[in-house]
């Protein structure tokens, strides 16, 4: 076989399966709010559930669900019959996959959740399968075309079962108001979380804040950059900003050191600050803009006004880096 036809063969499973997954438009009907009414009722976890394929996506919309504060677990059906069903109680609901509906091993699982009255939304694509019968809120799925050379291998089924669950998630983050603030709560590592930080999250604040009054002298101003490792030192007139002193201006004028008491003279006076809540790459991306290692950071209230401001930390390029920010 020509290695050129890898790629068109590739192409064909995947137009197939774009073809395939634009059936998912089916399912959006009136059982479809109801299960996303019921999961966003649910007073204890969601939980999933599925056999083989159907059990591989159940975990990964489990996940999804929890991963945006949403108490959910998998529970594998033929675990359950030695012993996990007790995990299961009356206040979760059950979410179970079968594309075909009707895999035996969801038998004891379905005849648990009936007998104790625990809802069960059920996602299968036959109308009279097992599953459907047993589920409070039925979720049909449409047939579809498998994308392999056979036509038989879960590839398009696996897709828009996949998808349906996706989408199950994504409205339900929808009108619980979820937001990337939220989303970062419980991704506190990692690309995504670090990709989330704002600049209050990571700035320096108390007792490590380089500051001093305005009265105070070069050589004082000095000390204080040499004691707190920043490069700089903010001078503070009345608990406000009043201006920035940088170690590179302090020893450019080091011949002024030894007598002079006006401080104010050599420090930039309209220091650049950003708000707390600037993401920490678009912080980072103005210190490589403008070539600088620290910026001020003061609160968005005060980030509008042009006298007054306070400041509320340091956000300096070491710690941007330590988080893996580039």
């Amino acid at each position: 076989m020509n290695k050129k036809d890898y790629i068109n063969l590739a192409k064909r499973a995947a137009n197939l399966q774009i073809k395939e997954l634009k059936k998912i438009n089916k399912v959006f009907n009136v059982s479809f709010i109801k299960a996303v009414d019921l999961i966003l009722s649910c007073k204890g976890k969601v939980i999933f559930a599925g056999i083989g394929k159907s059990g591989l996506i159940a975990r990964k919309i489990s996940a999804t669900f929890s991963s945006v504060g949403i108490p959910s677990f998998f529970c594998d059906p033929a675990q359950a019959l030695h012993g996990d069903m007790g995990q299961i109680e009356k206040k979760d609901i059950l979410i179970i996959f079968s594309y075909s509906g009707n895999t035996s091993e969801l038998n004891n699982m379905l005849k648990y959740a009936n007998r104790s009255r625990i809802k069960i939304i059920g996602v299968a694509s036959k109308p009279d399968s097992l599953l459907l019968k047993a589920s409070d809120i039925k979720l049909l799925l449409p047939k579809v075309k498998e994308s392999d050379v056979t036509g038989v291998v879960p590839t398009s089924s696996t897709s828009i079962t996949l998808l349906l669950g996706d989408c199950l998630a994504t409205t339900v983050m929808h009108k619980r108001k979820f937001s990337k603030e939220k989303f970062k709560t419980f991704h506190p590592g990692g690309n995504i979380g670090n990709s989330l930080l704002l600049a209050k999250d990571i700035m320096v604040t108390g007792n490590k804040l380089p500051l001093i009054n305005f009265k105070k002298t070069l050589s004082e101003a000095l000390k204080v950059i040499n004691q707190k490792k920043l490069g700089i030192v903010v001078i503070i007139k009345n608990k406000n900003i009043a201006g920035l002193v940088t170690d590179g201006d302090l020893r450019r004028e080091m011949k002024f050191i030894a007598r002079t008491k006006d401080l104010t003279k050599f420090m930039t006076k309209k220091p650049l600050m950003i708000n707390e809540s600037m993401p920490a790459s678009k912080a980072l991306a103005i210190m490589s803009e403008r070539k600088i290692t620290s910026l001020l950071v003061v609160s968005d209230k005060d980030y509008k006004k042009k006298n007054n401001i306070k400041l509320k930390g340091i956000i300096h390029i070491h710690e941007l880096l330590k988080y893996g920010l580039k």
